[in-house]
């Protein structure tokens, strides 16, 4: 399966999105809550579609199911402009009770055919597993055709890439625990 760039952007803004709405600052659960809030300002997200569509989309957070996998896998290689119609895509989605009145609400909006179908693609590809997602090798600044490809099978992390690997991930880690002790948090060490 092959994944647009388009779509791996998005997932990682959506999953950022849904990880910010899952825990209170005491580290309660507190998404089911959060998301029913959410979904009672339908009218003013609406106006948000377009500009951050991983903010909207969580309204939707399991409400689809997916009867034909290889028409969403189909719908996660393209990018923004080729999406089908979303009356074409809705046939094979059984969507819950509860999404329908938001559903109708979207409808209305100019792109609103355009974001429900953005919308079950989140969806669908947020219950694929990471690794497949992460596995892909895809750079989202360039096409799976023009990656570059330095060896003939997967990277042996026991060369010296690992030790690469691990380097930026330490630094990574480093400038992100002493960019949060700048604003006052104490280091984790």
């Amino acid at each position: 399966m092959r994944i647009s760039p388009f779509f791996i952007n998005l997932h990682s803004a959506y999953q950022a999105e849904m990880d910010d709405l899952t825990f209170d600052s005491d580290g309660r659960d507190v998404l089911r809550q959060r998301l029913a809030d959410k979904r009672q300002q339908i009218g003013f997200l609406v106006q948000m579609m377009e500009l951050s569509p991983e903010m909207v989309a969580v309204i939707f957070h399991q409400g689809f199911a997916f009867g034909r996998p290889a028409q969403m896998d189909h719908l996660l290689s393209l990018d923004a402009d080729e999406f089908p119609e979303w009356s074409t895509l809705s046939a094979s989605i059984e969507m819950a009770s509860w999404t329908r009145e938001l559903v109708q609400v979207i409808l209305q909006s100019p792109k609103g055919e355009w974001f429900l179908t953005l919308a079950a693609g989140l969806h669908y590809l947020a219950a694929k597993p990471v690794a497949a997602i992460a596995g892909q090798g895809i750079n989202p600044d360039q096409d799976q055709d023009n990656q570059d490809s330095d060896s003939d099978g997967p990277d042996d992390f026991n060369d010296h890439e690992s030790d690469e690997v691990r380097g930026d991930a330490r630094d990574h880690d480093e400038a992100g625990a002493s960019w949060l002790e700048g604003q006052g948090f104490d280091r984790k060490d």
